[in-house]
């Protein structure tokens, strides 16, 4: 079988934000050795939606250390939220983002990554409130996604039971905690790549590893 990459990750986790310039520079030279598939976490499930205020705290600090180590930006928009919850009407979940990320995998599934990164750009750099239909309608524009099309399917069962598919894959496949990266190289066997933040240095090394032991073993 043709390897397989998972990238495990959630719209609303800073770390996977963080970690999307590595996953994208990864796609973009790994993709003639294995098709990528991103599946999301379902970090904050639909039924237990928060406030910002209650991750407003953590966050105010948690974000200056995904800075430091990834090199990524929050953007000022989002971080009002942060630092004024008391003002921020965000009440936040993942679902909505999943089922947009669900519907624009079946009409680009080999720009999944970079859609899944354009998700999370637009809700931690430009402030955007992913719960709100129309948090979505620039990323439409940029990837020609019929509008009519996308919000009768975001409004869907059918794509609401396929981003929960994607939540029960995640724990069937013993994600915990994202980002996650793994490899499948059959039906059986996967190798785990990266859990949390893991530089592309490191990350190359461990896929380089991978597929010289498949090359091995078929040789």
């Amino acid at each position: 079988m043709h390897p397989v990459i998972y990238y495990c990750y959630d719209a609303y986790c800073g770390w996977c934000y963080g970690f999307s310039p590595v996953i994208k520079k990864i796609e973009e030279e790994y993709r003639k050795n294995a098709s990528f598939e991103v599946l999301s976490g379902g970090m904050i499930p639909v039924e237990f939606a928060r406030p910002v205020s209650s991750v407003a705290g953590y966050i105010s600090q948690a974000y200056q250390q995904v800075e430091e180590m990834t090199g990524i930006k929050f953007g000022e928009d989002y971080l009002w939220h942060i630092f004024n919850p008391d003002k921020s009407d965000w009440y936040q979940h993942s679902e909505k983002s999943a089922i947009a990320l669900c519907i624009a995998k079946e009409i680009y599934p080999q720009k999944q990554v970079a859609f899944a990164a354009d998700l999370q750009y637009a809700l931690h750099f430009e402030g955007r409130d992913l719960t709100d239909d129309e948090a979505y309608r620039n990323l439409l524009d940029k990837y020609h996604i019929s509008p009519d099309d996308f919000y009768i399917k975001l409004k869907s069962a059918e794509y609401k039971e396929k981003a929960h598919y994607e939540f029960a894959l995640c724990k069937q496949l013993q994600v915990t905690s994202f980002p996650q990266v793994l490899m499948q190289v059959n039906d059986g066997k996967f190798y785990l790549l990266a859990k949390g933040f893991t530089s592309y240095e490191l990350l190359q090394q461990r896929i380089e590893s991978v597929l010289s032991e498949i090359k091995e073993a078929s040789a």
